[in-house]
Formats: C-alpha cells, sequence, structure tokens
C-alpha cells in the first residue's frame, strides 16, 4: 500500500449572518443593555442558577423558570491572555476568561480590563483562579458580551 499525501490548503472565509437569540438570550441582553444587570436563571430541578441563563436545564432538560439577578461580584474560575490578533476580536493584548458571579452556579465568558498586561507574569497574578473580581457596564449598550467586563476588586 502506498503512503496517501495528505494536502493542505489555506482558505479565508468571512461569513456574516444574523440570528434570532431567542426568548431567554434576547430577555438577557435587554437587562444588560436597558438596565446594566446580570441574570441567570434557575433550574427548577436542581435549584442552580445558570448564568448564562438556558431555556432549559443543562442536567434534566427541563425549562428552566424564574430569573435571578446575579453578581456584580464574583471569582475567577479561568482566564488567558491574548497576544497575537485574531479576526473580529479587540487588539491585543487582552485578557478573556470565565467569572463565577454571585449568586450564579454556572461561570459567564467575558474580558477583563484593569489589568496591566505588558507583563504576561504579573498579569497573571493579578488574574489568578480565585480573584474577587467586579462586574464593569459601558456607559451606552447596545445589548452585547462587549457591553460589559470585569475588573480585580479593590482591595
Amino acid at each position: 500500500m502506498t503512503k496517501m499525501e495528505l494536502l493542505k490548503r489555506q482558505e479565508d472565509w468571512k461569513i456574516t449572518y444574523t440570528h434570532a437569540l431567542g426568548e431567554t438570550a434576547s430577555w438577557f441582553y435587554v437587562q444588560i443593555r436597558d438596565h446594566a444587570k446580570i441574570y441567570g436563571k434557575r433550574d427548577a430541578g436542581s435549584g442552580r442558577v445558570l448564568c448564562p441563563p438556558r431555556a432549559f436545564s443543562d442536567q434534566t432538560l427541563e425549562p428552566t423558570t424564574d430569573w435571578v439577578e446575579v453578581g456584580p461580584g464574583g471569582v475567577i474560575e479561568a482566564f488567558t491572555i491574548v497576544y497575537d490578533k485574531f479576526n473580529n476580536l479587540p487588539d491585543p493584548p487582552y485578557a478573556f476568561g470565565y467569572v463565577m458571579l454571585d449568586g450564579a452556579d454556572t461561570a459567564i465568558g467575558g474580558f477583563f480590563k484593569g489589568v496591566d498586561l505588558t507583563s504576561g507574569a504579573e498579569a497573571a497574578k493579578r488574574l489568578a483562579i480565585g480573584t474577587r473580581v467586579t462586574t464593569r457596564f459601558a456607559e451606552k449598550r447596545i445589548g452585547d458580551v462587549m457591553d460589559f467586563w470585569f475588573e480585580p476588586a479593590a482591595g
């Protein structure tokens, strides 16, 4: 049997599309846009608060129930610092990660600000897992993930 040559091809795709967010995500982003507040949705079976909210429980697939305001404080669960340029993302350097907001039982992704990213080692100390953060909101919000970010809590 002869060895097959595997080819590579570089392709540049730019796909723009519009899709409906649905009832749960729409309500979530309207609260961020209009009230500068983040909410999760309760899993009726376990009582957990899912944030970002889901229409259905990730464990039972039953519909989630009431809305619960979470944050603005929370704890860093994971983070990364990005120094290379990626299409459709902020200019580097920037930090992104997951935060368990107070009152939530799942972590939400977002950008970190208020940390000098010049030295990756020093920035990593400021963004260490378990670090308390607070949620900040843009003055002008459009109902998008860029409307909020996390900063290390004072003290």
